[in-house]
């Protein structure tokens, strides 16, 4: 699945640079596309926080605080987190009780960072090293085809 997203995903962004746009359509892509997930999507740093961004799935939390949940805790560290179990998690924020795993993969662009992409599955130990691996290349194709700039202009004090 992974190699066909790897050489899909410019042609869905070709010619395409407005940010939302292209997150919201990799939104959708991984989330028909993968196996047992139940929620995908992003959250954009403001500045002071993480706000929702484009997704697919279920409403979801709106306001996340850095260094807090899954999402926060990612963010604060610049590293990707995979929870086998998110009752196991300390602090972890239950948007959608169907939730059982996650992982979390910041937004980086030259070190900077810009937000997360985070992926819910209500099955346990959903995620391992091969979709970390794989989604972060996906995320690289990602950001290198958007105007990230612009995003951090939309989302900034919001």
């Amino acid at each position: 699945m992974y190699d066909l997203l790897i050489k899909q995903l410019p042609h869905v962004l070709e010619g395409e640079t407005n940010v939302i746009t292209n997150f919201a359509n990799f939104s959708a892509l991984l989330f028909n596309s993968m196996k047992d997930v139940n929620w995908v999507g992003f959250y954009i740093y403001t500045g002071t926080e993480l706000l929702l961004g484009p997704f697919q799935g279920k409403p979801a939390c709106v306001r996340l605080q850095i260094g807090k949940g899954v999402c926060g805790t990612s963010f604060g560290k610049k590293q990707t987190i995979i929870v086998d179990n998110v009752d196991d998690f300390p602090g972890h924020i239950a948007c959608d009780a169907e939730s059982k795993s996650e992982i979390v993969i910041p937004l980086l662009k030259d070190s900077k960072l810009y937000g997360v992409l985070d992926i819910d599955s209500p099955i346990v130990s959903r995620f391992d090293k091969n979709d970390s691996k794989n989604l972060e290349i996906l995320l690289n194709l990602l950001v290198e085809h958007s105007d990230i700039e612009e995003l951090s202009r939309i989302y900034q004090n919001t």
